[in-house]
């Protein structure tokens, strides 16, 4: 017998498991809510078995009645069985099990088979490749660990997803929105004012917060940064590329303790300071915050690490301009929009927010409106394309020559959205206090783009 079919023999597969899981839902139609989120057609291994779940499937989205009859039809009208056809088979699954009690451990079977035979095919892709050496050692490594991370994510890349199955995702999506409002937001920056223009972060989303040096973008990331982990109670990861991790919690302290940040790097500290800092270590203690402040960063290596991550809810990058595209050229342009094309494709395969910081041009301190602008962005065009939402900060008393120093402690700041795929644009303004590096939010209405 030739290999390939000996191997295809032995590919893990429960008839049994297939069957019960087919007839549970003929017994009882809403049992697929319950196993819609964990099997797709493609989890059945015979092709027979997954066309009869997308014929349920299909019922059910056009609220049909599912039993033996109405099945059947769809079947006929499908192609898979012809009229004279099917029907003692579709009666004997209906007589596989006597109730629908257990149909998630049936789905669970089904799947756990799945994901087997995925491993083995997605083994024989990784294998071929290395035996073929015709693309760099790091591709294939990345290669390979993206497809064990999709099949451990549970999103199978080698197909395509019909229209019922992502529409019964939707209805699923749907439901829970009906009984929880608060599920219709993303990601929750911690700002209301600016979490009403962007309706939160949404998953796959890559933000980027762009600002000219000294306007505070890396407070802003870590203040969201560390709202996130509070108030969600998933892992944050911060890649500093410019700070060591040391000045990165130094500066993360001062804002949560109310600590000025100048007294945190002289050490001058009164009882009270210490009082605050020591309240303020227990909160972060508990948060899972996780920095790296590894210089030279390229995305390949910063998503080998995040695959490791358990229960991620998002990722801050300090800052682009730092970065290292994964392929060196001598052409900066060139290479920042590879980066930022793979920043997008990380916070997609991720599905989960990542904020990264940028560096704007001096284009803004030529003009008049030193407000910035999306053409202000450097190096590359590829940036604004790629990002889901652009904001930028400004604070016109950055350029008060003559303000006094104690007025820069608390100022008003401008969170100006210029892109948002998702909704709105506008200006929030949020409070700055530039001695605890922190921004807050102000009662005040939002206004359009100056």
């Amino acid at each position: 017998m030739p290999m390939e079919e000996e191997l295809v023999r032995r590919l893990p597969f429960s008839m049994p498991a297939e069957q019960s899981l087919l007839g549970s839902v003929l017994i009882d139609p809403t049992a697929l809510n319950e196993i819609a989120a964990l099997i797709t057609g493609d989890d059945f291994y015979l092709g027979e078995h997954k066309q009869i779940y997308l014929a349920m499937q299909e019922l059910f989205l056009s609220n049909r009645e599912i039993d033996v009859v109405t099945l059947l039809d769809m079947l006929v009208t499908r192609g898979v069985y012809d009229k004279s056809g099917g029907e003692d088979y579709i009666r004997t699954l209906s007589e596989a099990v006597p109730d629908a009690m257990n149909v998630r451990d049936y789905a669970r079977i089904v799947k756990e088979k799945s994901v087997l035979r995925q491993l083995i095919a997605a083994s024989s892709e990784i294998a071929e490749s290395a035996y073929s050496e015709q693309e760099e050692v790091t591709a294939i490594l990345d290669h390979a660990q993206n497809l064990i991370f999709n099949i451990a994510q549970g999103r199978d890349t080698k197909n395509f997803r019909h229209i019922r199955e992502v529409l019964q995702d939707v209805y699923a999506h749907l439901q829970e929105l009906r009984t929880n409002a608060e599920a219709a937001q993303g990601v929750r920056t911690g700002f209301s004012g600016l979490d009403r223009v962007l309706a939160g972060l949404g998953k796959s989303d890559l933000v980027l917060v762009g600002a000219r040096p000294g306007m505070g973008k890396t407070s802003f990331a870590l203040n969201v940064a560390t709202n996130v982990a509070k108030q969600t109670k998933k892992t944050v990861c911060i890649f500093s590329l410019e700070m060591s991790a040391d000045q990165l919690v130094s500066r993360i302290l001062s804002s949560e303790a109310l600590v000025n940040s100048k007294s945190l790097r002289t050490g001058e500290l009164n009882e009270e300071d210490w009082e605050h800092l020591a309240v303020a270590s227990g909160e972060l203690s508990g948060c899972d915050l996780l920095i790296d402040d590894t210089a030279g960063m390229t995305v390949t290596a910063m998503k080998a690490k995040l695959r490791r991550v358990q229960n991620l809810g998002l990722v801050v990058i300090d800052y682009l301009g730092l970065m290292q595209g994964d392929h060196h050229n001598d052409n900066r342009v060139q290479e920042v929009s590879e980066i930022s094309r793979s920043l997008k494709i990380l916070a997609k395969e991720l599905m989960v927010p990542v904020i990264c910081c940028a560096q704007l041009s001096r284009g803004p301190e030529s003009r008049t409106d030193k407000r910035p602008m999306l053409s202000d962005l450097r190096d590359s065009g590829a940036i604004e394309q790629d990002a889901d939402m652009v904001i930028f900060l400004y604070r016109s008393e950055y350029y008060k020559t003559d303000a006094a120093p104690g007025d820069q402690n608390t100022s008003i700041a401008e969170a100006i959205i210029a892109k948002n795929r998702h909704g709105a644009l506008g200006t929030v303004h949020m409070g700055w206090n530039a001695q605890y590096t922190k921004f807050l939010t102000v009662e005040e209405d939002n206004r359009p783009p100056a």
